[in-house]
């Protein structure tokens, strides 16, 4: 404990470190401040009925990733998701239009121009979402609720251009915080909308726990132990690879001992069991809007239970089907994002090989083979974690609120931007000669 405190120290001893870290907090201080600005001509007492609705099933999960501003009307309702839905469609796109495959080609230039894309999808994607959320505001609230009155043309286009300047504000919170900060801006906003709901979700398990007498403390603790093992199986899926053996033809002697053409030090390729991050979830569940969408379109009895079936996201048909969509999606994107061939091409250019596999096409085969091996169980663990919040409900009769926090899309976000977060700090006390966070954090002399 007292070397990761002198670690802590070290980083306010880094000028650029402390300015970048407070950058960081002053902007992400900015984001929850907006997040409970009310919409101009809503009254903010009559916003219960609103809040009733996001306090399970999908609305919780809407509200969660935006920090709770989609319960409050608020100007940041529909937070950084319009731009996260934005890079998810540019990004499969590339795979089918030959121009965007061109640009991520093109190196920086080509990044820039991919991020302006993105921005303009941006816009389009919160102008249809936006009539959507007043629709649902229309719906949810009592009429006196509306300051400008019910149905008010002046209050639809305000609230529109407001809502998609609220996106396009938060668009630009999280880059300038990857610019200025300490990077990751759009995932720490994602990351500290979701920990906004923590502490009000623990209080009320809590309370249903200790103060109403329902399981008692012991329970709690018992709750609290699960919570952290959980975490821990975040941690261990999002850091594990299988290492791949290399090999140089080509290799430089100087002095007593020998030193890599090309890959430096490293004698390995990483190859990630979770290769595709916590995209199959964000996949999976944009799929599982559709059937009750589409079913309510229809008053029949079978549509309606449909409807319920997938409307309970603790359900057991809602989470099999969730599951299931989890395990094909993550094979689906690793395909995309890891590119076995461009892998083997760059290896054989480097005069690389892997011992005992042919440079080349073998060698696109056997890496095409392994990550199917391993992207296997990758998947069925991240399905296990996504669909651990109504295991746990089930077992231990746990409050929605908090049981969200056992896993699922919010848990692995979590646990990814603070690793990511960790890392960055660490590379910049390495580069200042100081040992890395976890470790003692003394001044290391640089080798002559």
């Amino acid at each position: 404990m007292k070397k990761f405190i002198e670690s802590i120290s070290n980083v306010w001893k880094i000028e650029e470190l402390k300015n970048r870290i407070l950058i960081t907090l002053g902007l992400l201080l900015v984001y929850r401040f907006g997040a409970h600005v009310t919409l101009p001509g809503i009254d903010a007492t009559q916003l219960t009925s609103l809040a009733g609705q996001t306090k399970s099933g999908i609305g919780s999960i809407l509200d969660m990733f935006t920090g709770g501003a989609f319960s409050k009307a608020s100007v940041f309702a529909l937070g950084i998701m319009p731009y996260i839905s934005a890079s998810i469609v540019v990004q499969l796109m590339g795979i089918a239009i030959p121009y965007l495959q061109k640009l991520q080609n093109d190196g920086e230039s080509g990044r820039k121009k991919i991020n302006q894309i993105t921005r303009w999808l941006t816009i389009v994607i919160t102008l249809v979402q936006g009539p959507t959320y007043i629709y649902n505001l229309y719906r949810t609230l009592p009429s006196s609720a509306f300051l400008l009155g019910f149905n008010s043309f002046e209050f639809l286009f305000s609230s529109v251009i407001i809502l998609v300047t609220g996106t396009i504000f938060a668009m630009w919170l999280g880059e300038k915080i990857t610019d200025k900060g300490i990077g990751n801006g759009i995932s720490l906003l994602i990351m500290v909308g979701i920990l906004a709901r923590f502490p009000q979700a623990f209080i009320q398990e809590f309370t249903t726990r200790v103060t109403n007498n329902n399981g008692g403390p012991m329970l709690l603790v018992i709750e609290i132990i699960i919570w952290l093992l959980v975490i821990v199986a975040c941690v261990l899926l999002t850091m594990a690879i299988r290492k791949i053996p290399v090999q140089y033809a080509r290799r430089t002697t100087s002095g007593d001992f020998e030193q890599d053409m090309m890959g430096g030090n490293r004698q390995w390729i990483p190859l990630k069991l979770n290769a595709a991050g916590v995209m199959p979830i964000i996949f999976a569940q944009a799929i599982m809007f559709i059937p009750a969408a589409v079913a309510g379109l229809s008053k029949s009895d079978a549509s309606q239970s449909v409807v319920g079936a997938f409307s309970n996201m603790f359900g057991f048909w809602y989470n099999l089907v969730f599951a299931t969509l989890i395990v094909v999606f993550t094979f689906f994107y690793t395909a995309i994002t890891v590119p076995t061939n461009k892998m083997s091409d760059d290896l054989k250019r480097s005069g690389g090989f892997i011992p005992g596999i042919r440079p080349g096409v073998e060698t696109s085969d056997f890496l095409d083979k392994v990550m199917s091996l391993i992207t296997f169980p990758g998947s069925l663990f991240l399905a296990l974690i996504a669909v651990f919040p109504a295991i746990i409900v089930s077992l231990m009769d746990v409050q929605q609120s908090w049981a969200m926090f056992f896993g699922g899309t919010s848990l692995i976000i979590m646990v990814g931007v603070a690793i990511d977060t960790i890392q960055q700090i660490n590379s910049y006390l390495l580069n200042k000669h100081y040992d890395g966070l976890m470790k003692s954090g003394k001044n290391r002399k640089a080798v002559a």
